[in-house]
């Protein structure tokens, strides 16, 4: 049991820093980055596979501004806050938070 609570924070971690390199990508859309660089290439290379699922699905673009990174990160926080925090109360038996 100790072991699957374990690994769920590692889950929860997780979420947690691709939401921050979500952020940083969306950052960089603003900034107008140079595409030359390796760090945004990363961070756009790690981000739109998803970020592009969610505007195939969605219209995400209002007046200009894409709402796709508000959209995962929203579905990020509900993972962690929601699913993986109920997951590890079922586990322990009682309200418990990961952070």
């Amino acid at each position: 049991m100790i072991f699957m609570i374990k690994i769920l924070q590692f889950i929860s971690w997780i979420l947690g820093a691709y939401m921050w390199i979500i952020i940083a990508a969306a950052v960089m859309t603003w900034v107008r980055a140079d595409f030359n660089n390796g760090i945004v290439r990363f961070l756009f290379a790690i981000t739109e596979p998803v970020l592009w699922r969610i505007r195939r699905l969605i219209p995400t673009s209002f007046g200009g501004f894409d709402i796709s990174p508000v959209i995962v990160i929203f579905a990020i926080i509900f993972l962690q806050n929601v699913v993986i925090d109920g997951l590890i109360s079922l586990l322990v038996g009682q309200a418990v938070t990961v952070r």
